[in-house]
This record gives C-alpha cells, structure tokens and sequence, in this order.
C-alpha cells in the first residue's frame, strides 16, 4: 500500500485487517478495501511527479 496504510491477513483464519488513521487495525471491508486503493494511486501519481520534476 503506502507508507502509512497497511493491509495484513491471518495466516490461520484468513480475516484481512488494515490499519486505520490512529494506526490501529480495523476489519478490511470492501469499502475500505477501495478507499486504500484510491489512496495508494493518488501516493504512487504524487510520487511519480515528484521523481520526475527531480529528474
């Protein structure tokens, strides 16, 4: 994902979880499945503009 978003899922049952805003984990919904999606475009468009305008 990001630096600060993060996703995981349990080896033993399979549950997925991504963190939240404070950092804690929250059940990965397919609502937040998608906002971590969006996020992790705009973070990969901004990055790539960055590297580009050094260049």
């Amino acid at each position: 994902m990001t630096s600060h978003i993060k996703e995981y899922k349990c080896i033993h049952c399979q549950k997925e979880v991504t963190t939240d805003v404070s950092g804690n984990l929250s059940v990965l919904t397919p609502e937040l499945q998608d906002i971590n999606r969006t996020l992790e475009h705009i973070y990969q468009r901004r990055h790539t503009a960055t590297q580009q305008q050094v260049a």
